[in-house]
């Protein structure tokens, strides 16, 4: 189950003189444990498994996947 890293924004700097948007896009990542399968639903969760002297989990078997979702119709509206 993917966890919402960063949520969907649009701020406006000028730059030379002109209004400008800056888009920050929505990123949902999925951090997977590369040996046992596991999901975890933050990176402090992972750090917590990584940390765990019970466990044999390590930095390297983590596997970040983060998905960009793109919403054309709701990106153009917000410049109009």
């Amino acid at each position: 189950m993917p966890f919402v890293e960063t949520e969907a924004s649009v701020r406006y700097e000028t730059i030379n003189g002109q209004r400008v948007p800056v888009i920050t896009p929505k990123t949902e990542v999925t951090l997977t444990n590369t040996e046992t399968g596991q999901e975890y639903m933050s990176d402090a969760e992972a750090m917590q498994d990584v940390q765990n002297p019970k466990t044999a989990t390590k930095s390297e078997n983590k596997r970040r996947e983060v998905n960009v979702p793109v919403e054309e119709e709701k990106i153009g509206d917000r410049f109009n």
